[in-house]
């Protein structure tokens, strides 16, 4: 009798430990060593920052989140991995 075990995979959304802007682009570095990078204009308020402002880039939530304070915006890092941006 033979019995067959199967483990379930566990999906854990990536987190950020790491956030910065450059040249009008996010960068976010990922628990899982990926580095991903967005142009700041794929979103409605970034797009009208100022560089200065864009670099005021914090983590938030435990690296799901990235939060600029002075412009009172979010973004979920989950969705930033996903591709959900507001503007093509």
């Amino acid at each position: 009798m033979s019995t067959i075990s199967a483990e379930k995979e566990l999906s854990v959304e990536p987190a950020a430990i790491r956030a910065w802007a450059e040249n009008r682009m996010i960068f976010v570095e990922l628990t899982d060593g990926r580095l991903i990078g967005f142009p700041a204009d794929r979103f409605k308020i970034l797009k009208n920052a100022t560089d200065e402002q864009l670099k005021e880039v914090k983590l938030r939530l435990n690296g799901y989140a990235l939060r600029w304070e002075s412009l009172d915006e979010d973004i979920t890092v989950p969705g930033i991995v996903a591709g959900n941006f507001q503007l093509p």
